[in-house]
């Protein structure tokens, strides 16, 4: 049987100290901590945290012609890793004190130029907890508008430069498997998407 933390033993962890490292794009804090391990003894760490606030993120879908809508962008932490292409994935944006349906609703219009109805969530997730902070709300949308995939999208003055990608989803998995979308949050949705249009399927 696997052990679990007794929450009647106290806390799970203590922090004894907390510096900004960084306050620019990000905020970057380092802490000095307690963690009680799972046997008890209590373990002094320094851990570092990156918080730029929580987000939110969304799948058009097309049911009829099972089509999605994707972004195609130059992403910095990828291409210094080595990823030379632009990153695939699907719109997203922080939520920036709004609730997050209307934070991604305007994210969509401004990304893909799609004006959502009605969506649906499908949780919210945690998308690097070792060291993010960052929690990401999960939405889908149907849509039936046609897409724009000519005109380059997004805020200039804040550096995006965004493509519209307009694909069908059978397209987008073969594009998981082959790696061509490497993007976590949008492998989430994609496969989400495809695992409930084979609930559909079934008798």
């Amino acid at each position: 049987m696997s052990e679990t933390h007794d929450e009647r033993a106290g806390p799970r962890a203590v922090i004894r100290s907390r510096e900004v490292l960084s306050d620019d794009w990000g905020v970057l804090t380092r802490y000095e901590l307690s963690y009680r391990r799972y046997d008890g003894s209590w373990q002094d760490m320094t851990r570092e945290t990156y918080d730029r606030g929580h987000g939110a993120v969304v799948l058009p879908y097309d049911p009829v012609r099972g089509t999605i809508v994707l972004t195609r962008q130059f992403r910095l932490p990828a291409f210094v890793t080595g990823h030379d292409e632009d990153l695939i994935e699907a719109c997203a944006g922080l939520l920036d004190a709004r609730d997050p349906e209307t934070a991604i609703r305007k994210e969509a219009e401004e990304e893909t130029g799609l004006t959502l109805g009605r969506i649906e969530k499908m949780g919210v997730f945690y998308m690097s907890p070792g060291s993010v902070t960052e929690r990401l709300h999960f939405f889908l949308a149907p849509y039936e508008s046609a897409v724009d995939t000519a005109s380059v999208r997004g805020n200039a003055g804040e550096g995006e430069d965004i493509r519209v990608v307009e694909i069908t989803l059978e397209e987008a998995l073969a594009m998981i498997e082959d790696g061509r979308i490497v993007d976590a949050k949008t492998v989430m949705l994609v496969q989400h998407l495809a695992l409930r249009a084979l609930r559909a399927d079934r008798p």
